[in-house]
């Protein structure tokens, strides 16, 4: 994964994604991410997200899908 300055256009696209409250994840170790209700077509690129603490699911039960939101980290790579 590449560092916050670095990030490719779809990584920010999918940050944006959730800052402007369009995204939803489900609650597990691998998350699936969700766009206007759709499944992204690139679900490598929600896995390194999550892993690298630029996105996290909202407070949920294990395999809910809920709100997606932007971590300290995400916002800084959204803002950079």
């Amino acid at each position: 994964m590449p560092n916050a300055l670095e990030l490719p256009h779809r990584h920010r696209a999918y940050l944006r994604a959730v800052s402007e409250g369009r995204a939803e994840m489900t609650c597990s170790q691998v998350p699936d991410l969700f766009i206007d209700g759709l499944a992204c077509c690139d679900q490598h690129t929600a896995y390194d997200l999550a892993a690298q603490g630029f996105i996290a699911p909202a407070t949920g039960a294990r395999g809910d899908r809920v709100a997606a939101v932007l971590t300290a980290t995400g916002a800084a790579a959204l803002a950079a």
